[in-house]
Protein backbone atom coordinates (compact mmCIF):
# COMPACT_ATOMS: atom_id res chain seq x y z
CA UNK A 1 0.00 0.00 0.00
CA UNK A 2 2.87 2.42 0.75
CA UNK A 3 4.12 2.53 -2.88
CA UNK A 4 0.61 3.45 -4.06
CA UNK A 5 0.36 6.22 -1.45
CA UNK A 6 3.78 7.51 -2.47
CA UNK A 7 2.79 7.41 -6.13
CA UNK A 8 -0.42 9.34 -5.42
CA UNK A 9 1.43 11.90 -3.32
CA UNK A 10 3.94 12.35 -6.11
CA UNK A 11 1.13 12.74 -8.64
CA UNK A 12 -0.44 15.48 -6.55
CA UNK A 13 2.81 17.40 -6.17
CA UNK A 14 3.89 17.18 -9.80
CA UNK A 15 0.59 18.29 -11.29
CA UNK A 16 1.84 21.85 -11.53
CA UNK A 17 5.52 20.92 -11.61
CA UNK A 18 8.02 20.54 -14.40
CA UNK A 19 7.08 17.48 -16.47
CA UNK A 20 10.77 16.72 -16.97
CA UNK A 21 11.16 15.82 -13.27
CA UNK A 22 8.68 12.93 -13.40
CA UNK A 23 10.40 9.53 -13.54
CA UNK A 24 9.26 6.59 -15.64
CA UNK A 25 10.88 3.49 -17.11
CA UNK A 26 11.71 2.38 -20.62
CA UNK A 27 10.17 -0.82 -21.90
CA UNK A 28 13.48 -2.50 -21.00
CA UNK A 29 13.25 -1.30 -17.39
CA UNK A 30 15.77 1.57 -17.52
CA UNK A 31 14.98 4.66 -15.42
CA UNK A 32 14.31 7.73 -17.52
CA UNK A 33 12.27 10.95 -17.65
CA UNK A 34 11.46 13.75 -20.05
CA UNK A 35 14.69 15.38 -18.81
CA UNK A 36 16.51 12.81 -20.97
CA UNK A 37 14.78 14.43 -23.96
CA UNK A 38 15.63 18.02 -23.01
CA UNK A 39 15.70 20.29 -26.04
CA UNK A 40 13.48 17.95 -28.04
CA UNK A 41 9.83 18.21 -28.96
CA UNK A 42 8.15 15.07 -27.58
CA UNK A 43 4.89 13.41 -28.59
CA UNK A 44 3.66 11.28 -25.66
CA UNK A 45 1.20 8.58 -26.77
CA UNK A 46 -0.61 5.88 -24.78
CA UNK A 47 -0.53 2.81 -26.99
CA UNK A 48 -2.15 -0.62 -27.25
CA UNK A 49 -1.50 -3.64 -29.45
CA UNK A 50 -5.07 -4.91 -29.85
CA UNK A 51 -7.02 -1.73 -30.56
CA UNK A 52 -8.76 -0.33 -33.62
CA UNK A 53 -6.27 2.55 -33.38
CA UNK A 54 -3.21 0.24 -33.32
CA UNK A 55 -2.41 0.96 -37.01
CA UNK A 56 -1.47 4.47 -35.81
CA UNK A 57 1.92 2.91 -34.93
CA UNK A 58 2.66 3.17 -38.66
CA UNK A 59 2.06 6.93 -38.84
CA UNK A 60 3.74 7.48 -35.46
CA UNK A 61 6.84 5.81 -36.88
CA UNK A 62 6.56 7.87 -40.07
CA UNK A 63 6.43 11.23 -38.25
CA UNK A 64 9.22 10.09 -35.93
CA UNK A 65 11.43 9.35 -38.93
CA UNK A 66 10.39 12.58 -40.68
CA UNK A 67 11.21 14.90 -37.75
CA UNK A 68 13.75 13.06 -35.57
CA UNK A 69 16.73 14.85 -37.12
CA UNK A 70 15.05 18.13 -36.13
CA UNK A 71 14.99 17.16 -32.40
CA UNK A 72 11.62 15.41 -32.29
CA UNK A 73 10.79 12.13 -30.58
CA UNK A 74 7.72 9.96 -30.07
CA UNK A 75 7.43 8.18 -26.71
CA UNK A 76 5.01 5.26 -26.61
CA UNK A 77 3.45 4.37 -23.26
CA UNK A 78 1.65 1.01 -23.46
CA UNK A 79 -1.57 1.01 -21.47
CA UNK A 80 -4.15 -1.65 -20.65
CA UNK A 81 -6.76 0.76 -19.21
CA UNK A 82 -9.17 0.55 -22.15
CA UNK A 83 -10.88 -2.73 -22.93
CA UNK A 84 -7.87 -4.84 -21.95
CA UNK A 85 -6.32 -4.01 -25.33
CA UNK A 86 -2.71 -4.15 -24.11
CA UNK A 87 -2.55 -7.42 -22.14
CA UNK A 88 1.04 -8.36 -23.01
CA UNK A 89 4.26 -8.12 -21.07
CA UNK A 90 6.80 -5.44 -21.92
CA UNK A 91 8.79 -8.05 -23.88
CA UNK A 92 5.70 -9.10 -25.87
CA UNK A 93 4.78 -5.47 -26.53
CA UNK A 94 8.30 -4.62 -27.73
CA UNK A 95 8.33 -7.65 -30.04
CA UNK A 96 4.88 -6.80 -31.43
CA UNK A 97 5.88 -3.17 -32.11
CA UNK A 98 9.12 -4.16 -33.84
CA UNK A 99 7.78 -7.16 -35.77
CA UNK A 100 4.45 -5.65 -36.87
CA UNK A 101 5.21 -1.94 -37.33
CA UNK A 102 9.03 -1.76 -37.28
CA UNK A 103 8.79 0.76 -34.44
CA UNK A 104 12.11 2.45 -33.75
CA UNK A 105 10.92 5.29 -31.50
CA UNK A 106 11.35 4.76 -27.74
CA UNK A 107 8.76 2.63 -25.99
CA UNK A 108 8.23 2.93 -22.26
CA UNK A 109 7.06 0.48 -19.61
CA UNK A 110 3.34 -0.14 -19.32
CA UNK A 111 1.49 2.55 -17.32
CA UNK A 112 -2.00 3.49 -16.20
CA UNK A 113 -3.20 6.73 -17.78
CA UNK A 114 -6.30 7.08 -15.60
CA UNK A 115 -7.78 5.81 -12.35
CA UNK A 116 -6.33 5.17 -8.91
CA UNK A 117 -3.00 3.94 -10.29
CA UNK A 118 -2.58 6.75 -12.83
CA UNK A 119 1.07 7.41 -13.57
CA UNK A 120 2.30 10.81 -12.29
CA UNK A 121 3.14 11.96 -15.84
CA UNK A 122 -0.47 11.44 -16.89
CA UNK A 123 -1.69 13.05 -13.66
CA UNK A 124 0.37 16.12 -14.55
CA UNK A 125 -1.03 16.12 -18.07
CA UNK A 126 -4.70 15.33 -17.37
CA UNK A 127 -5.36 15.86 -13.66
CA UNK A 128 -7.56 18.57 -12.20
CA UNK A 129 -4.59 20.95 -12.11
CA UNK A 130 -2.90 19.38 -15.14
CA UNK A 131 -1.93 20.96 -18.41
CA UNK A 132 -5.02 19.50 -20.14
CA UNK A 133 -7.55 18.46 -17.47
CA UNK A 134 -9.76 15.50 -18.30
CA UNK A 135 -9.17 11.78 -18.54
CA UNK A 136 -7.55 10.21 -21.57
CA UNK A 137 -10.56 8.78 -23.38
CA UNK A 138 -9.00 5.78 -25.17
CA UNK A 139 -5.79 4.32 -26.58
CA UNK A 140 -3.60 6.59 -28.69
CA UNK A 141 -4.31 9.87 -26.91
CA UNK A 142 -1.46 12.25 -27.73
CA UNK A 143 0.27 15.07 -25.86
CA UNK A 144 2.83 17.35 -27.45
CA UNK A 145 5.58 18.57 -25.12
CA UNK A 146 7.75 21.52 -26.15
CA UNK A 147 11.53 21.75 -26.02
CA UNK A 148 11.15 23.50 -22.67
CA UNK A 149 9.33 20.51 -21.14
CA UNK A 150 5.93 22.20 -21.12
CA UNK A 151 2.78 20.57 -22.51
CA UNK A 152 1.60 22.55 -25.52
CA UNK A 153 -1.10 20.48 -27.24
CA UNK A 154 -3.43 17.54 -26.75
CA UNK A 155 -4.86 15.38 -29.51
CA UNK A 156 -7.64 12.86 -29.05
CA UNK A 157 -7.18 9.17 -29.94
CA UNK A 158 -8.89 9.32 -33.35
CA UNK A 159 -6.66 12.19 -34.50
CA UNK A 160 -4.10 10.60 -36.80
CA UNK A 161 -0.46 11.30 -35.88
CA UNK A 162 0.30 12.41 -39.44
CA UNK A 163 -2.76 14.67 -39.71
CA UNK A 164 -2.33 18.32 -40.66
CA UNK A 165 -3.37 19.30 -37.13
CA UNK A 166 -0.63 17.26 -35.46
CA UNK A 167 2.15 17.90 -37.97
CA UNK A 168 1.48 21.67 -37.95
CA UNK A 169 1.77 21.68 -34.14
CA UNK A 170 5.00 19.66 -34.32
CA UNK A 171 6.48 21.99 -36.93
CA UNK A 172 5.55 25.08 -34.92
CA UNK A 173 7.10 23.58 -31.77
CA UNK A 174 10.31 22.78 -33.68
CA UNK A 175 10.78 26.41 -34.81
Amino acid sequence: MKPLIALLAMAATVAAADLTAIPFKTIKGKDTSLADYKGKVVLVVNTASKCGNTPQYESLEAIYKKYKRKDFVVLGFPCNDFGGQEPGTEKEIAEFCKDTYDVSFPMMAKVHVKGDQQHPLYAALTGKDGAFPGDVTWNFGKFLIGKDGQAIARFEPKTQPDSQEVTAAIEKALE
